[in-house]
């Protein structure tokens, strides 16, 4: 493994003032010997503190995680529109984490199947049909999971429905904005407060993501409702980041462009779309929901992720670069 002390690098022998340096790192050692320690790992690790010092707490706990730092065995996910698309990947990629999975679909037959696919490759997953746009629902939702599982750490919505012309002098809204507005900011509030007890009780384990758009960031001049309430969303994530934050639960904020059905259809009806799509794109290509975007959710479900909080992820192969 070898000596971590800073061989060779300026201000080496200053990285913890007053440090005694390892009798691997002092003059004097023969080769032979320094060479058998290094073979055999040198034990003598100064933890760092603030101003750059490692700190032993730390330390401990990072040696703790190191087995298998992705792996989100027995926690509970709920992810609520996972009956297909992006919903369907990231339920997907908690799966193959270990992680007990809840489809929150609101239709059995689209949620089922999903649930059904994972159990049968080996993971743990079930439906439970939801309408996030109605609070009983979502409330239900999560005292079925904690009373299945024991417990819920981790919250992904990304449920989200409604569309709405592209001009905003042709909007109605009653008819655009209300069904829009309730499945995102709406939705997220009614996910939080049902979820906020039992992500609290999960501690520095407590998850809490949305799925939002880059739309919600830059904003976009076909689709003005759509890109406020993503910003909404954001909005309400950083404001959570700021209250949950002293419980150790994380708030964050996964902006993808992804393979999805309502994409496949958009595609569909225009030709030419994918290509141009992927011709502004630098990876040059539509991203995947589970291998590109399944394993951004993990990272943000994860142990990995625990210092990061009211961010937004922007999952989407370089489009939004500016972002």
């Amino acid at each position: 493994m070898g000596c971590s002390w800073r061989h060779g690098q300026r201000g080496g022998d200053r990285a913890c003032p007053g440090a005694r340096r390892p009798g691997c790192c002092r003059s004097g050692l023969d080769r032979s010997r320094a060479a058998r320690l290094g073979r055999s790992g040198c034990s003598h690790r100064v933890p760092l503190q603030r101003g750059g010092r490692r700190h032993h707490g730390a330390d401990r706990h990072r040696r703790r995680g190191s087995l298998d730092v992705s792996s989100l065995e027995g926690r509970t996910a709920i992810v609520t529109g996972a009956g297909q698309g992006v919903g369907e990947g990231i339920a997907r990629t908690l799966a193959a984490r270990g992680a007990n999975v809840v489809i929150a679909a609101r239709r059995a037959e689209t949620g089922e199947p999903i649930a059904a696919s994972i159990r049968d490759g080996g993971g743990v997953a079930v439906c439970i049909p939801t309408d996030v746009t109605r609070r009983a629902d979502v409330e239900a939702c999560v005292e079925s999971a904690v009373d299945r599982f024991g417990a819920l750490e981790i919250v992904v919505h990304n449920a989200f429905s409604g569309a709405a012309p592209h001009r905003l002098e042709e909007l109605d809204l009653d008819r655009h904005w209300t069904p829009m507005s309730r499945t995102g900011v709406w939705a997220v509030l009614y996910c939080g407060q049902a979820a906020w007890p039992h992500l609290r009780a999960a501690g520095s384990r407590g998850r809490f993501v949305l799925v939002t758009s880059p739309s919600g960031i830059e904003g976009s001049v076909n689709i003005p409702l759509y890109s406020a309430v993503k910003a909404a969303e954001r909005g309400i994530a950083k404001s959570l980041a700021r209250e949950w934050g002293p419980s150790g639960v994380t708030v964050n904020c996964l902006a993808p462009v992804a393979a999805s059905p309502a994409l496949a259809g958009a595609f569909a009806g225009n030709p030419g779309l994918r290509a141009a799509i992927e011709a502004r794109t630098p990876l040059g290509r539509v991203g995947d929901p589970v291998h590109d975007v399944g394993t951004v959710a993990a990272f943000l479900a994860g142990d990995d992720s625990g210092y990061v909080t009211g961010q937004t992820i922007v999952c989407d192969g370089g489009s939004f670069v500016g972002l």
